[in-house]
């Protein structure tokens, strides 16, 4: 009876102890995996079957190799040609549903394209472009459109756009009907419309900011084919330039409208003291000004003696203030502003007579720039842009193969070549209304770094830009 008791303590105690190193074992190793899941999910069966024909139900079924999930549906899935009201797309485990909501036409083929939405529910790699073809008649149509979109002023894309095509080949179509079909544009600029019917179509392209797919606002980029398409078994690339009309102005916070301070006051565009002799000296005021008298303000040189080919100019809100003179290279200035000499709109002048003392900058300041062109058609007029961040800083016309500039501000700049058509200097929009078409622009692969005191010289080869 002792012994038998001894025998299951001892196992009792046996057993604890194996539950104690397994557990230990259990707490510091670690469960190695494989490598990282890189693949994207495979389609193992749709309901009704990819490509079916004479397809008259409204639900489909998608079923995949692992568990998935469907993201930013609104931005990534197309459905061509447009429904008036988007699919319900559901997804669980692994399984993707899409129930449409309208009347389909009949023969008819529609695609439903899904971008990067189709992601695995781990790693998120997509199943990019799957697209869902069935059609309402007895064929698939198979012809497609492809082309590029750039921004008319830059040369550069914008993958928030979309290309639109209809079969309504009125003007006013664009403005007041939803299109046939859409396709997204890529980051290159690229489009294509796929599964096509043969016939007449007119090709479009805007940035959606209301979702209306609608031309509706002369703010928005847009573009338009000056023609019709006769979409057939060959058809070549198109090429759109899109444009603002008019330039969105961000509104103002709080409000379209600030109140004025109560205390008129000014900033100038001078960096340490120093004034730029290629450029006038700014003035910038907090509030709008109403009455300046350019005649009380004063510019003296280093004697003291006023200078007296001064002229001021405003911008249109009246705060920005440009004073021009020809500047005199390392030289002291004195600016007087009587504090009467200028009033805001509420009736304030300057809290005191305000003196500003500065210096301009010498000509080793600056670096010389030299470009020289291949391949540039100067029939076209083209104008040579400097351009910092988005602003054009110069621009200069070319009228030869090489183009040379002294008294250059140093720094780094983006090169944009600007074919100005009408000879003004400045980039202009379209006008769908009167169907004038976009001055065009390209931005160079090349950019400049411009160092002061330096030669700076460039080859500019706009085939391989």
């Amino acid at each position: 009876m002792i012994k038998s008791f001894i025998g299951v303590f001892l196992l009792l105690i046996c057993g604890y102890s194996l539950t104690l190193t397994i557990g230990g074992c259990a707490q510091i190793g670690n469960i190695t995996g494989g490598p990282k899941d890189t693949i994207a999910p495979i389609l193992l069966k749709a309901e009704p079957a990819n490509r079916t024909t004479n397809f008259s139900g409204n639900k489909i079924v998608l079923n995949f190799d692992e568990y998935i999930e469907v993201r930013n549906i609104s931005e990534n899935v197309f459905v061509s040609p447009l429904q008036k009201n988007n699919p319900i797309i559901n997804y669980n485990f692994r399984t993707v549903s899409i129930k449409l909501r309208d009347t389909l036409l009949p023969n008819t083929t529609y695609t439903i394209n899904f971008g990067k939405s189709l992601q695995d529910l781990n790693e998120g790699n997509p199943f990019e472009d799957f697209t869902y073809i069935f059609s309402t008649g007895d064929v698939i149509d198979s012809l497609s459109l492809e082309g590029k979109v750039f921004l008319a002023e830059s040369g550069k894309t914008d993958s928030t756009m979309i290309a639109t095509l209809y079969r309504d080949l009125s003007d006013t179509a664009v403005q007041k009907k939803r299109p046939l079909y859409t396709a997204k544009v890529k980051p290159d600029g690229s489009f294509a419309f796929n599964n096509l019917p043969a016939g007449r179509f007119k090709l479009y392209a805007l940035k959606d900011g209301d979702g209306g797919k609608t031309y509706n606002s002369k703010t928005e980029a847009f573009a338009f084919l000056d023609s019709t398409i006769d979409v057939g078994e060959s058809n070549p690339s198109q090429t759109l330039y899109a444009y603002e009309e008019v330039k969105n102005v961000p509104p103002v916070p709080g409000g379209t409208r600030t109140l004025a301070e109560k205390r008129l006051r000014y900033t100038t565009g001078l960096i340490s003291q120093r004034q730029d002799i290629t450029q006038p000296l700014e003035i910038t005021f907090n509030n709008p000004i109403k009455n300046f008298d350019e005649k009380r303000i004063v510019l003296l040189d280093t004697n003291l003696v006023s200078v007296s080919n001064l002229s001021f100019t405003s911008d249109s809100t009246r705060k920005k203030w440009q004073l021009k003179t020809t500047w005199l290279q390392d030289y002291d200035y004195t600016l007087v502003i009587p504090k009467d000499a200028v009033e805001d709109s509420t009736g304030n002048n300057l809290f005191k007579t305000d003196t500003l003392r500065f210096a301009t900058s010498k000509e080793e300041d600056y670096g010389s720039v030299v470009l020289r062109f291949k391949n540039i058609d100067l029939s076209k007029n083209p104008v040579i842009q400097f351009v910092s961040g988005e602003i054009v800083k110069f621009s200069f016309p070319v009228t030869a193969n090489q183009w040379s500039g002294k008294m250059f501000q140093p720094g780094e700049y983006e090169l944009r070549i600007l074919y100005d058509i009408n000879q003004n200097g400045r980039w202009d929009p379209g006008n769908y209304a009167t169907r004038l078409q976009p001055e065009t622009a390209i931005t160079l692969t090349q950019k400049i770094s411009v160092r002061a005191n330096w030669d700076n010289e460039v080859d500019v080869d706009l085939l391989r830009r």
